[in-house]
């Protein structure tokens, strides 16, 4: 068990696969070249053996020495077929009776054959009077010669899978040396660290995971930038309303404030704790939605009625800013299939940032209109607008508030950003755009409750 994790770390690790896979590779490749040079030396030793034979045969012929009274001289390789079709000579063993048949009938053989389990090569060259000379020579001769020229070959075949191994370790160091530095990177991402430098490579795979760290890195800073933006801006607004309650609260604590003025230090102490309230409960539903602990109950209604109810709550608070809040709906129904009360929240939303901005002696217009397969209802105001800037990040949480702080009214950016959110659980779009003649306008789109069966 010791050495079993030195070599589960070794083996595991990419560089250790590389060095594996290339020795195993080079080592295949030196196998399958030695059993293919084998095969080469030993037929291109045979082929030599039929020449030298063939020759040395071709020759014996031509000088006449073909005949039993001159077997001294032929040699321990040959025999001798005699036009009668005897074999003599050392070699008669080989010469079989096909062999002589081709010999007398005027034919060159050429053949391998085997004589008690001996392989060897035959070539019988015909002697022009019906006989011939049959040469032979055994194939464990013929390899015997070899063993210098394949004891080469297996040498140099060591050396080129050492040589593999080697540039396989290499190639591991190149590729792993690169990920080893994106490794530190990322873990330095991962503890904490912004603007890592990481490096450009040269492959270019490599260099796509470094660009996606790059980009990661990037992603990171600027969402710690929103975050960190946005716990200030959280923080500003919570203080606020507690500010003025711990003031009214030590007033009246210390007796300042006359008896005639505790019902009026009594209804802004009750403004500010609804105000702080509602602050507070608008990240508890912004924590709920980024939890994913979030029901939707999809129930057939007429948004008609849903902007009517949003109007009747707002008229109040409408009027005592001086702003004229109206409705624009067609008497047509307005049928959707979604939650009811996700909708009005989205509108109450909506139309509570369009009072903050919207100045007195203007209107806000909220308008419900049907297109094909479609709800749409907006909330337009007469406020200050948005640019063409502003429209792409109007609902991430805290980006009006930080590009507009101190220069007209905002509030943190909660409220759009749970209507981003919810209307997306929703299956609805929401954006925001300038509207015409000045001011801004929201606009939430559904399916229609004709379109929703449609599709079902």
């Amino acid at each position: 068990m010791t050495g079993e994790a030195p070599r589960r770390r070794l083996f595991g690790s990419l560089s250790g696969r590389f060095v594996l896979v290339t020795f195993a590779v080079a080592l295949i490749a030196v196998l399958v070249t030695a059993l293919v040079a084998v095969q080469v030396v030993q037929t291109v030793e045979e082929d030599q053996a039929r020449q030298q034979l063939k020759a040395q045969a071709t020759a014996l012929v031509a000088s006449g020495r073909v005949g039993a009274g001159r077997l001294a001289v032929v040699g321990d390789r040959f025999a001798v077929v005699s036009p009668d079709g005897t074999v003599t000579g050392a070699a008669r063993a080989f010469v079989g009776p096909r062999v002589v048949r081709e010999l007398r009938a005027g034919r060159t053989v050429s053949t391998t054959t085997t004589v008690n389990g001996k392989d060897a090569v035959l070539v019988g060259i015909p002697g022009g009077d019906g006989g011939g000379i049959v040469g032979v020579r055994k194939v464990a001769d013929i390899a015997a010669g070899d063993s210098d020229l394949l004891r080469g070959i297996l040498v140099a075949l060591v050396i080129g899978l050492v040589v593999a191994t080697a540039a396989g370790v290499l190639l591991a160091r190149l590729v792993g040396r690169p990920l080893r530095r994106l490794a530190d990177g990322a873990r330095a991402l991962a503890g904490g660290r912004r603007r890592v430098p990481i490096e450009a490579q040269p492959v270019a795979e490599i260099e796509d995971i470094a660009q996606a760290l790059r980009t990661l890195d990037t992603a990171l800073a600027t969402s710690e930038d929103r975050q960190r933006e946005f716990l200030l801006s959280v923080s500003h607004e919570i203080r606020t309303p507690l500010t003025a309650i711990r003031g009214y609260a030590e007033a009246l604590a210390d007796g300042v404030i006359p008896p005639e003025g505790v019902a009026e230090a009594g209804r802004t102490l009750s403004a500010e704790s609804e105000r702080l309230r509602r602050f507070v409960d608008d990240l508890l539903e912004l924590a709920r939605l980024e939890a994913d602990d979030f029901t939707i109950v999809p129930q057939q209604f007429d948004a008609r009625d849903t902007v009517a109810a949003v109007l009747r709550a707002w008229s109040g608070a409408s009027g005592g800013a001086g702003v004229v809040l109206r409705v624009s709906l067609p008497p047509e129904p307005l049928g959707v299939v979604t939650d009811e009360m996700r909708l009005r929240q989205i509108l109450d939303g909506l139309v509570e940032n369009a009072l903050r901005v919207a100045p007195a002696g203007s209107e806000i217009v909220v308008t419900g209109r049907a297109h094909p397969g479609l709800v749409e209802v907006s909330v337009r105001d007469r406020g200050p607008g948005l640019s063409a800037d502003d429209a792409p990040v109007a609902f991430d949480r805290g980006a009006l508030h930080a590009r507009y702080r101190g220069a007209r009214p905002v509030g943190t950016g909660l409220g759009l950003s749970i209507a981003h959110t919810l209307a997306g659980r929703l299956g609805a779009t929401i954006d925001a755009a300038p509207a015409d003649g000045g001011g801004a306008v929201f606009r939430v789109t559904l399916r229609s409750s004709d379109n929703s069966r449609a599709t079902s």
